[in-house]
């Protein structure tokens, strides 16, 4: 699973050249719900490694990527395809809760 730190200067960019959807978790250190969240992201993003990119941005280390898609409320989930997003969702899920959101879309 990819981290801020490894995130290109254009975030725009990578959304749109990357060849699989990407499903961004913007979250906090200090977010209790981002926490519990957690375990369930880094299930998705081995379950689904073949069909979706999963990226976790840190919004106090990017406050410029979250402040450009509106990220008001944490966690805050997005997924992206072909540059455009196309599904969004708020606050923690249960791992079946999350693959139903978002498996149509993939």
């Amino acid at each position: 699973m990819e981290q801020t730190k490894q995130l290109p200067s254009n975030f725009e960019e990578l959304l749109e050249s990357h060849e699989k959807p990407i499903l961004v978790d913007f979250w906090a250190e200090w977010c209790p719900p981002c926490k519990m969240l957690n375990p369930i992201i880094t299930q998705i993003a081995k379950d689904w490694k073949e069909r979706v990119t999963v990226i976790k941005i840190n919004i106090d280390e990017k406050n410029e990527i979250a402040s450009r898609y509106g990220i008001s409320s944490i966690p805050t989930l997005i997924l992206f395809k072909n540059g455009k997003e196309v599904k969004r969702s708020l606050g923690a899920m249960s791992l079946v809760s999350l693959k139903n959101t978002y498996e149509h879309y993939l």
